[in-house]
């Protein structure tokens, strides 16, 4: 062989060599990368229960692989360490003890992307008499004064519209 063809050889040697050790580069750095995104999620999960959704909307500004991040964060629901049916049950619950009503909740689980059965199990679970509730902010808010006029009635209607009750609740705690 010529020596021109041995260098030849040696140079695409050197260039497989160099694209091995560049590939292994890469392997490593996602595994960090998978690594830290998990930590940053186990981190947020250690404080509060997160929806699914939640956990991949705050771990994306932190991280550029958002495949990643959807493999991580499925990874802590296959081993139970997120659960949206979970964080569905607390949000509910937390909620309730809050003396908001039925509507702003569900919205609120539908915004945070919660399954709408899994909503529908969570509300069933807690099953408040969401009247009673109504009664109790009422009294909490407005003492027994009842409204001196149409305007301060209407401003409690619109009050207890905003905390997630329904006119129907309302109305037959008003009249």
């Amino acid at each position: 062989m010529s020596e021109n063809h041995l260098t030849l050889v040696d140079t695409k040697l050197v260039e497989d060599s160099v694209a091995v050790e560049h590939a292994e580069s890469k392997r490593s750095e996602a595994k960090k990368t998978a690594l830290n995104i998990r930590r940053a999620a186990m981190n947020l999960l250690g404080r509060r229960e997160h929806s699914f959704q939640e956990l991949v909307t705050k771990l994306s500004p932190r991280f550029d692989n958002q495949h990643l991040i959807m493999q991580q964060v499925q990874l802590l629901a296959d081993e139970k360490l997120q659960s949206d049916q979970r964080f569905a049950e607390g949000f509910v619950r937390i909620r309730v003890a809050k003396k908001q009503g039925p509507i702003r909740i569900v919205n609120e689980l539908k915004l945070r992307g919660v399954d709408e059965s899994l909503i529908t199990a969570a509300m069933e679970s807690e099953s408040p008499n969401w009247i009673n509730l109504l009664v109790s902010l009422m009294e909490g808010k407005y003492g027994s004064v009842e409204p001196q006029d149409e305007k301060e009635r209407a401003k409690r209607i619109r009050f207890f519209q905003y905390r997630g009750f329904s006119f129907e609740q309302i109305k037959a705690v008003m009249i």
